[in-house]
């Protein structure tokens, strides 16, 4: 039998995405959001979690969707990434999942246009293709801090 791995997995649209359930720290019902002026478009602001300022990345637009409102099953994801705690906004939360080594391939590369520079790793369970996204890209800890 080979290795499995756990993913938190959410949702964008009908999408299921996964993180490395060792980076994310909790998931959280959507806090309220203080914009910061003059950062990138993506960057949603920061919250006060139990008196931790935490910058939260809108995974919509950071991913190219289209703006939607928050929902009562929205949720921020929060990440700890070398040492940088950062939250993801998402549409929803969905569970914790084991994927077999044997299950997880490597992205494809669909088309020079289509951007999928976020996404590491395409994982199958149960009939559904869950996308298992690159942190370091998707957050670009360089510009987060």
């Amino acid at each position: 039998m080979s290795d499995m791995r756990e993913f938190v997995t959410f949702r964008l649209n009908q999408e299921y995405y996964g993180i490395n359930i060792q980076n994310v720290e909790n998931i959280e019902k959507v806090l309220p959001i203080t914009r910061i002026p003059y950062t990138l478009n993506y960057v949603k602001g920061v919250i006060n979690l139990r008196g931790i300022i935490v910058p939260v990345v809108d995974l919509r637009a950071r991913f190219g969707l289209e703006k939607r409102t928050t929902t009562d099953e929205s949720r921020i994801i929060i990440v700890n990434l070398e040492d940088n705690k950062i939250g993801m906004l998402v549409d929803s939360s969905s569970e914790v999942l084991q994927i077999s080594e044997d299950d997880i391939d490597a992205a494809p590369n669909v088309r020079r246009e289509f951007n999928n520079e976020f996404i590491k790793n395409i994982g199958k369970k149960n009939g559904r293709i869950i996308m298992l996204i690159d942190l370091h890209k998707v957050l670009n800890i360089e510009h987060v801090e």
